[in-house]
């Protein structure tokens, strides 16, 4: 008993955290040593995104994650039904806004 208490982590989620920061596009990147991911959010209209949280993994860990969305994923479609994904991005990629009419 007293080794599965300390090999417990304490992990705390501030107010801000816990908010969360949506993101409609991920970008990943990788070179020998780390994963990248960055996490946009794009909006209708407007041609300019900004990352609004980079998140820096090694290999392992990388292929961890991987593993658990994989898992979750899986286990979310069990639950609700088959996640339908489009061949193309779920918003148009000329973000043109609408156009001037007279």
């Amino acid at each position: 008993m007293a080794d599965k208490k300390e090999n417990q982590l304490n992990i705390e989620l501030t107010e801000d955290v816990a908010e969360g920061t949506y993101s409609n596009l991920a970008i990943i990147t990788h070179s020998n040593t780390e994963f990248v991911l960055d996490f946009i959010r794009v909006m209708p209209g407007i041609p300019k995104a900004k990352v609004k949280s980079r998140i820096i993994l090694t290999p392992e860990h990388a292929k961890r994650l991987l593993h658990a969305l994989d898992d979750n994923v899986a286990k979310y479609e069990a639950a609700n039904g088959q996640i339908d994904t489009r061949d193309e991005p779920p918003f148009p990629m000329n973000f043109g806004g609408p156009t001037a009419q007279a």
